[in-house]
């Protein structure tokens, strides 16, 4: 059974073909973020931001489907006031380098695992949202959690009971012409808030996208794993847990609370998906709060 990212793909059922943007969308970073690059065993260049006290406890942000790295600017602004901070881009996002290859769990996760081993000497919290959730649960499948001292995952499914419902917008085109690639990504980034955003931000935003080739997005949309892959990997790992969500998958997070030891879940009733976008605030919080309970009391 093929495990399809519904949230994205609610969004983008039968998009045409369009030429992918290969170049990386200029930024002006604040002064206290730094620009890092690696390489990975299988010879792709990639980007991550670091900002933050070099001895501190480490968070690791890993952002969604075809998101750039600093998406998790509120975030990486307030915590590394306190912690030591990575901001991630996945390979094909952001600044990374965009291959012809790669562009599934596993390799995700070796990604994801290979970070961690070079950005910190002791255990990380890894703060993943979206498509970042099931990168971050396969990354446990290839590498264990041996580097991880908890876990955030924010707004998707985890493979808990219920299944997610299908979506009505999987329904938008079939009976008229699909958004060409370019008009899907601005209308997937605007629907992603529900708090209004910038318009300067929201074209920035929609460029990172368009980084992403739309072959490579769509094979991320659809990854081949049965929904165990990932529930298995939330419970065979005994690191604190918080689920992040809107309501949407507030049935799954129950069942998660209540099966699984060491587990919290905050619900936002009153934010998009980039939640954490949309109350920055509340996020931190929340996350602070976490971290100062259940990982580094």
């Amino acid at each position: 059974m093929r495990y399809v990212v519904v949230l994205a793909a609610s969004l983008l059922f039968g998009l045409l073909a369009f030429p992918a943007v290969s170049q990386p969308v200029p930024s002006a970073l604040p002064p206290t973020v730094v620009d890092h690059f690696f390489i990975t065993t299988d010879g792709v260049s990639l980007h991550y931001l670091e900002a933050g006290p070099a001895a501190g406890h480490t968070l690791v942000f890993i952002p969604g489907w075809t998101m750039p790295a600093w998406i998790w600017m509120p975030q990486i602004l307030a915590f590394s006031r306190s912690y030591h901070v990575v901001a991630f881009d996945p390979r094909g996002q952001g600044d990374s380098s965009v291959p012809a290859t790669g562009y599934e769990p596993v390799r995700r996760g070796k990604d994801i695992a290979e970070l961690i081993a070079r950005v910190a000497l002791q255990p990380v919290v890894v703060v993943a949202w979206s498509l970042g959730v099931l990168d971050t649960l396969a990354s446990i499948h290839v590498a264990g959690d041996r580097r991880i001292a908890g876990l955030v995952l924010v707004d998707n499914s985890v493979g808990e009971e219920p299944p997610p419902a299908r979506l009505p917008h999987l329904h938008l085109h079939l009976h008229r012409p699909p958004p060409n690639h370019i008009q899907a990504m601005h209308a997937f980034v605007r629907a992603m808030f529900r708090r209004a955003q910038p318009s300067a931000y929201l074209e920035r935003l929609t460029a990172a996208t368009l980084r992403t080739p739309e072959a490579a997005s769509k094979r991320l949309l659809s990854y081949p794993m049965p929904r165990s892959y990932w529930r298995d990997a939330v419970y065979e790992t005994k690191v604190p847990v918080l689920y992040v969500v809107r309501p949407r998958w507030v049935a799954q997070g129950r069942n998660l609370v209540r099966n699984r030891p060491d587990t919290e879940m905050e619900v936002f009733h009153d934010a998009g998906h980039a939640l954490f976008v949309d109350e920055p605030a509340r996020f931190n919080a929340v996350t602070e709060q976490f971290l100062r309970r259940r990982v580094w009391p």
